[in-house]
């Protein structure tokens, strides 16, 4: 039986991993390393965060994405976007540095069992652990509008179904959304042959102003820099997690539905205007399919209608956390979790009222705010579970450093 098996081997997955195993447990990840980023990104793709805040988590800050880009000469500069196919190289380099024992088996399905867990896998096998962190990334939570909710994958679609868009060469496609996934997803579909447009909710599109190298001490004061942005919330977002958790459920609600709001990547916008026709301030009110096409019916702000005929539509509508979407959680032990509306209740060490059984990455936004959906989490989540399995599990052969222990409860 391992100390902590570790469901995901995404940033949040390795990066838990990483800091548990270097606190002396036994840990197992399970799931093909960078597997969403390989398959469920669309090729082409550049990541909106710049290098020095794209890294996993470690101890002592090693193996980060810039130490990366040294050691195999590559380019690694502020202004430089980041290929998606760059970071899953750099994803799985940092597994084989910092988290060697991994099963790459998918996970079917998590049950308690003997003061324990239960893992059952996809080739028959079972697994068993003391504890389980829950790492599952966003693909199981992916939203679309209601209207096209029941669709078949044929007719619609999210952004995170799609690695390879030159199916859709030749082909009408009208994306939905204003946030960098819709936004580059119609860029690329564009840049593919396919006739594509997007459709939004918003009244205008807003885009990430270019980063400035050297900002002056008074606009640094007022709106200090963060792996996440500007400004003080967005700060706090960042480097204070903690305190969102200590605010208010309706205030977090509402800062996990509106904070860090759509926007498109400053160096996509060239790519986008005057290209990719827009029908903005637009919502959908009905839905039909019409053979192999689907019918949409809008309304603007004023309730005038508007129709579209296309061939696909693909969602780029975000992620709703809702612990009915996830099927391998055991009913009855999901049915026991304590709720935060429809995600999970989460102590101040990621745990879910089920004692050893954690949730990280997206799964945590509500508990700790906007910053659990990036990369840049990571850090802050991945000490705070280790530093809390390392006092609650029985120790193994290996001491576990005071000064390690004491970092997850620094923020209380």
């Amino acid at each position: 039986m391992a100390d902590v098996a570790v469901v995901g081997a995404g940033p949040y997955g390795l990066s838990v991993a990483a800091h548990t195993a270097a606190l002396g447990l036994d840990v197992v990840v399970f799931g093909e390393p960078m597997g969403t980023w390989a398959r469920n990104m669309p090729r082409g793709m550049l990541l909106k965060s710049e290098p020095q805040n794209s890294g996993l988590a470690a101890p002592g800050n090693s193996h980060s994405f810039v130490a990366f880009c040294e050691i195999n000469s590559l380019p690694c500069a502020r202004s430089l976007p980041i290929p998606v196919e760059r970071f899953v190289d750099y994803g799985r380099w940092f597994q084989r540095q910092a988290v060697p024992h991994l099963d790459p088996s998918m996970v079917t399905a998590v049950r308690t069992a003997g003061g324990g867990f239960v893992l059952e896998l996809a080739n028959g096998d079972q697994a068993r652990a003391r504890a389980v962190v829950l790492a599952v990334g966003v693909v199981p939570f992916a939203r679309r509008p209601e209207p096209l909710a029941a669709f078949p994958s044929t007719l619609a679609s999210h952004t995170i179904d799609h690695h390879d868009l030159s199916g859709f060469t030749g082909r009408d496609v009208t994306v939905v959304g204003a946030g960098q996934a819709a936004l580059e997803t119609a860029v690329l579909l564009d840049e593919a042959g396919a006739r594509v447009r997007l459709v939004a909710r918003a009244e205008r599109l807003r885009w990430n102003g270019v980063p400035v190298p050297r900002r002056p001490l008074r606009d640094r004061v007022l709106a200090p820099e963060s792996g996440l942005g500007s400004g003080w919330r967005t700060w706090v977002y960042a480097n204070m997690p903690h305190t969102v958790r200590r605010l208010p459920g309706s205030t977090r609600r509402h800062i996990a539905r509106t904070a860090l709001g759509p926007a498109g990547a400053w160096w996509l916008r060239d790519r986008f205007v005057d290209r990719v026709p827009t029908l903005l301030g637009y919502r959908i009110t009905d839905a039909a399919a019409d053979g192999d096409r689907v019918r949409l019916s809008l309304t603007d702000a004023d309730e005038r209608p508007h129709q579209i005929d296309t061939d696909h539509v693909v969602c780029g509508t975000g992620f709703v956390v809702d612990l009915r979407r996830l099927p391998l959680l055991d009913p009855v032990l999901a049915d026991g979790l304590r709720r935060d509306g429809l995600a999970p209740w989460l102590s101040p060490y990621f745990e879910t009222s089920m004692p050893g059984l954690y949730a990280v990455g997206l799964m945590a936004k509500q508990t700790f705010g906007p910053g659990m959906q990036f990369v840049q989490g990571t850090a802050f989540a991945a000490r705070r579970v280790a530093a809390h399995l390392a006092r609650t599990l029985p120790r193994r052969s290996v001491a576990v450093p005071a000064e390690a222990v004491r970092a997850g409860a620094a923020a209380r």
